[in-house]
């Protein structure tokens, strides 16, 4: 008898642990850890989704015709106690598990193995599009790497939205000039919105794992009782379907807006589901290319839905494997200030921290350009720590897994990678959020304003980031225009930008 150990975020069938496996004589082992739980405080919503997919895709094995060896969190409060019953129970041959997501996890495994005295077999991972050894080939031993290039080429690798002489159909990789449409030209087209999300009702099964987390995960952000998710293969299914039909269409031209109570909008919201392997990433870029050959899409949204699968989720996947555990620890901009407290309330007066915070409290979720341009802006402009920022986002987000976070918040958001990964920081003053908004209209600060009590702080923080890292960024072609334009500032108005940006700060908490 061998063992096959599925973890939480690998729930497919197409699992290279199962391939070749019989059922008759192979256990799958799952596993709830409360320790696991606990790693860090997580969003309760996001603990109810893990553990209600994990009992569901269990469910879904034993009605396959598979043995499954389940223990829950009830009576587990580790990894290895689970292991450690599972071999005294079965006493497998060798454990079979595919490659897991993390390094925590993955360097623990040989130390496990030791402890339960039988061989854990690793198999490499194929839940993503590229292995990992195949990015480090690629990537080399460059000192940055561009999403772009690696984007074209996984493009033309999968034929996907090409030419048959090779080219992009289109004529262009990139249509992001055609999908960052303004909240004044979505006024100025008759303020369209889709069909809105219609929540999951939980069934039994995620009503328990929702009176359980609520119970003993009291402590973590959140209220698991207002989970709104599928946690089913066929619901995500479902849920992609839908996204197509309803919401597609709509979503490249208006992919970077943000309205105040809009918090999904044109965005699919995959990644939940994507990220445990309920859905598998070529077929939801097929599902879309496929609206698109038959009419029913434009060009830029098949793209720019493109651009986010294949592009950016396999390249921050990509990162994470090639810079290894450390780079959570780069400190590159030396951002020291801690996290603010309100970042778990959203008690703010400025209105688009505030919506931006109170929705993901809410529901666990914004997209990417809140998560980027008004959360991480925030955090990259004030100085917050890295790891604390990181910290946050990995707490509080749905799809969030440290594979997902390192790069997002080390590399793209806080340019805390020395520019590896992002040629500029992602800094911007209030004139961006205005643009791309409507949350400045109920705002008591003023977007136009650059100092006074109701300048909005965005405008003093862009100005006194560009002030603290001057020398740094002289030289950058993609921000050296705002440090040319902060020298040529009269000192008396720099010397009063920086005193109330330093105010600000000090006071935020």
């Amino acid at each position: 008898m061998k063992t096959v150990w599925i973890l939480g975020d690998q729930l497919t069938l197409e699992n290279a642990a199962l391939a070749g496996c019989d059922p008759r004589d192979t256990c799958v082992l799952m596993i709830e850890s409360v320790a696991r739980g606990r790693q860090r405080r997580y969003h309760q919503q996001k603990l109810v989704l893990v553990f209600s997919a994990m009992r569901h895709f269990a469910a879904g094995l034993v009605q396959a015709g598979w043995r499954v060896d389940y223990h829950r969190l009830e009576s587990t409060p580790s990894f290895l106690d689970g292991l450690s019953r599972h071999v005294g129970l079965v006493k497998p041959s060798h454990i079979r598990i595919l490659e897991p997501n993390d390094w925590t996890m993955q360097e623990a495994l040989p130390q496990m193995a030791t402890e339960i005295g039988t061989p854990i077999e690793l198999v490499p991972n194929n839940l993503f599009l590229l292995g990992r050894d195949e990015f480090r080939v690629w990537a080399g031993g460059s000192r940055r790497i561009l999403m772009e290039h690696h984007y074209r080429r996984v493009r033309q690798r999968f034929d996907i939205l090409m030419n048959p002489d090779g080219t992009p159909i289109g004529g262009e990789w990139n249509l992001d000039a055609e999908n960052r449409k303004t909240v004044s030209e979505w006024r100025r087209a008759g303020c369209p919105r889709p069909v809105a999300i219609t929540p999951e009702i939980p069934d039994s099964v995620t009503s328990e794992v929702i009176r359980l987390v609520a119970e003993r995960f009291d402590d973590h952000p959140g209220k698991a009782e207002k989970f709104w998710l599928p946690t089913t293969r066929r619901g995500a299914l479902q849920w992609l379907e839908r996204f197509v039909a309803e919401r597609l269409p709509g979503f490249g031209p208006y992919e970077d807006l943000m309205l105040e109570g809009e918090p999904m909008l044109f965005h699919s919201v995959l990644t939940p589901m994507l990220n445990l392997g309920l859905l598998r990433p070529l077929e939801c870029v097929r599902s879309v290319v496929a609206a698109y050959e038959s009419g029913r899409i434009p060009l830029g949204s098949a793209e720019g839905f493109v651009r986010q699968i294949m592009g950016w989720r396999e390249f921050v996947h990509g990162v994470y494997w090639l810079k290894g555990p450390q780079y959570v620890e780069l400190n590159g901009l030396n951002a020291q200030r801690p996290l603010p407290g309100w970042f778990y309330t959203g008690e703010t007066p400025m209105n688009c921290m505030r919506a931006c915070l109170r929705q993901v409290i809410d529901s666990g979720y914004n997209h990417h350009i809140q998560r980027l341009m008004i959360l991480g802006n925030f955090l990259l402009l004030s100085g917050v720590n890295p790891k604390q920022a990181l910290g946050w986002f990995s707490e509080m987000y749905l799809d969030a897994h440290d594979w997902v976070m390192a790069a997002n918040v080390i590399g793209m958001a806080l340019h805390a990678d020395g520019g590896f990964m992002a040629t500029k920081p992602y800094a911007a003053a209030a004139a961006y959020v205005n643009r791309m908004s409507d949350y400045c209209s109920g705002c008591r600060y003023k977007a136009g304003v650059r100092t006074g009590p109701d300048a909005c702080p965005f405008n003093l923080l862009y100005w006194d980031f560009f002030a603290r890292n001057e020398k740094r960024f002289a030289a950058n072609p993609r921000v050296s225009m705002a440090v040319q334009t902060w020298r040529k500032r009269p000192e008396g108005e720099k010397a009063l930008v920086r005193r109330e940006a330093l105010e600000f700060l000090d006071g935020m908490g």
